[in-house]
């Protein structure tokens, strides 16, 4: 009896690619879109363009010969993803929207839907693979790695992925290179095949971040304040664990620290190392966002993007945020854990020592980074594999 798998297809290239490749295979394959974004109230979702990508996605799956339908998730990502993403966004943290989409709806509402039409997995166009292994106690331990196309891989958006998760999920296009997911596609003649990529959330692509945030969060004006590159705070060489803690510390400015040069509307609506949006000029070198401050509504700034006050060499994860895609390569108190480890999507990776303390872990990079963010997510490898990921205090 074939195996039954439900793919997320989106209306890109990836999942058409995706679906083609299962069904060839041999598997009975069913055709799901995601509704995830239509809110009236909201009067940026007509830019949503869902409509076109739901058609697009209803003519692959007739052209591959597929059942397809569309489930209305919409109501379920306003709850658990656009609410998040205010909240995080009023706290002066900077979310990371599609990796909680991926954690809470497409591995978990989604694959509970896919389970309930008797599937035996559930398959989306991610650029990333899996593999299995059988360890010492009989357990099968799954394993998260990168996608062959070192350009596309995209792993570190299901950096907080679960075993269970895992077992049940495909990846078919992870050992490919996008060109070829694209020839594959034009050879099918898909109506996807030239589609552009899609930049993450469709109400983000479409609009400009603040005005998708301002339905919620208001203008408020506030000071722009410049550090200067020479801030004392900054003069520090010690090596040992106390200062180590302290530089997983972000640095608190205070007005005296620089000098006033601008007015914004709404410190919630900027993030560490932003450029953009500042609307300051008469500066020798560009302005980058160094802290943001929403209790008292000030921006605190840099010139250039090697200002010190962009980079720090640690930073820390609260226990009770850490997530282990392999439980067996966990690490207890006092322990610690020599890793690759990149805090954004496309950052090449960077050496990293992991040390588990009281209620804490540190992430120790050989290296200082720039712009690590409150909110965002740092996911941790050994060689091409995922092993865990922590939301940055």
């Amino acid at each position: 009896m074939k195996k039954r798998v439900v793919v997320g297809l989106s209306g890109g290239v990836d999942s058409s690619v995706a679906a083609y490749i299962l069904k060839k295979e041999g598997y009975d394959v069913i055709g799901l879109f995601m509704k995830n974004w239509h809110d009236e109230s909201v009067t940026i979702s007509n830019e949503c363009p869902w409509l076109e990508d739901s058609n697009d996605a209803m003519l692959v799956a007739e052209k591959i010969g597929i059942p397809f339908q569309t489930v209305d998730l919409s109501k379920e990502y306003k709850e658990l993803i656009v609410d998040y993403m205010f909240d995080e966004y009023a706290k002066g943290r900077t979310p990371n929207p599609d990796i909680l989409c991926n954690r809470e709806i497409k591995f978990n509402i989604f694959l509970n839907i896919a389970l309930s039409l008797g599937a035996d997995f559930i398959a989306t166009g991610h650029y990333c693979q899996k593999n299995e292994f059988i360890n010492s106690y009989g357990d099968k331990i799954y394993r998260l790695i990168a996608g062959m196309d070192s350009n596309k891989d995209q792993s570190y958006f299901l950096c907080q992925l679960t075993q269970e998760q895992l077992s049940k999920v495909i990846f078919p296009i992870g050992h490919l290179m996008k060109s070829k997911v694209r020839k594959i596609a034009k050879n099918l003649n898909l109506v996807t095949s030239d589609k552009k990529d899609s930049q993450g959330l469709c109400f983000v692509g479409k609009v400009r971040l603040p005005d998708f945030l301002q339905q919620k969060l208001k203008p408020k004006k506030g000071k722009i304040i410049e550090i200067p590159a020479d801030f004392e705070t900054y003069n520090t060489s010690k090596e040992n664990l106390e200062s180590l803690i302290n530089q997983s510390k972000k640095i608190k400015y205070s007005m005296d620290d620089g000098k006033l040069v601008g007015e914004h509307h709404g410190a919630h609506f900027f993030t560490i190392g932003q450029r953009k949006g500042l609307r300051v000029g008469g500066t020798s070198d560009p302005l980058f966002v160094l802290d943001t401050d929403v209790e008292t509504n000030i921006i605190f700034v840099g010139q250039g993007k090697n200002h010190p006050g962009l980079y720090r060499k640690a930073l820390k994860i609260n226990t009770n945020e850490i997530h282990w895609v392999r439980n067996d390569q966990r690490i207890f108190l006092g322990e610690t854990l020599e890793v690759m480890a990149r805090i954004r999507y496309r950052q090449p990776l960077q050496k990293a020592r992991l040390c588990q303390n009281e209620g804490v872990m540190y992430v120790v990079f050989e290296k200082p980074q720039s712009s690590i963010t409150s909110g965002q997510f740092i996911a941790w490898y050994k060689n091409d594999e995922l092993l865990g990921s922590g939301v940055i205090n």
